[in-house]
């Protein structure tokens, strides 16, 4: 496992879930991190999916104490760059293209990349990558389907992200290949809406709270 890999292990266990986050509003994106950090969620994944994005990752890594700021939706190497520029300590994407691949062999910022079959964590992990996105988790075939690929990958461990609600996450988090699990529901829309943060901690709270089943 080298230092990326290292960093990134780090970075997904800190707490049993990484919420994804869109932010529309760059506005909303430090008092958000705050109330997710003030739950016990560190790691925040801020996806590239509106023109705030990146704004959005530099207001909390600058104002949010004891953050952890990833990049998700990352779909090129310029993104990747822009990422890294704008401080993402980690890059997520839901796939992995050779441009892709090669800007996260080339870039000390960990990536975190997408796969839905055994070929691609093969081919992944002939490239260094052991630690890695399933995506879309419940469309994909669940927790019946990371469970098959426990034996044949060996070694591998994955992030589970989509469709994944805070009934099914004890579930998840009890696979052995899992290193945590990615989701929403920590930030619902109406109480993102309202700005109603002690809601959105009390959520990030239980989540931080998750054990496997």
């Amino acid at each position: 496992m080298d230092q990326r890999e290292k960093q990134l292990h780090a970075t997904l266990t800190a707490a049993p879930m990484v919420p994804v986050l869109t932010i529309e509003d760059r506005k909303v994106a430090v008092p958000l991190g705050k109330a997710l950090v003030a739950g016990g969620l560190t790691a925040l994944e801020v996806t590239l999916r509106t023109p705030a994005a990146l704004d959005c990752i530099r207001a909390m890594i600058a104002e949010v104490e004891g953050v952890t700021v990833g990049a998700g939706t990352v779909r090129t190497a310029r993104q990747y760059e822009e990422a890294e520029k704008a401080g993402a300590k980690f890059v997520v994407s839901p796939g992995a293209t050779a441009g892709l691949i090669a800007a996260g062999k080339a870039s000390a910022v960990p990536f975190l990349p997408g796969i839905i079959t055994p070929g691609e964590a093969m081919t992944l992990a002939e490239e260094g990558f052991t630690t890695l996105k399933f995506f879309p988790a419940e469309p994909a075939g669940g927790i019946a389907y990371l469970r098959a690929l426990a034996a044949p990958l060996a070694g591998i461990r994955f992030c589970p992200t989509g469709n994944i609600t805070q009934k099914l996450s004890p579930s998840y988090l009890a696979l052995p290949n899992v290193i945590c699990i990615g989701g929403t529901w920590v930030v619902p829309p109406d109480a993102l809406a309202a700005a109603d943060w002690a809601r959105i901690t009390g959520l990030a709270r239980e989540a931080a709270a998750l054990k496997g089943a």
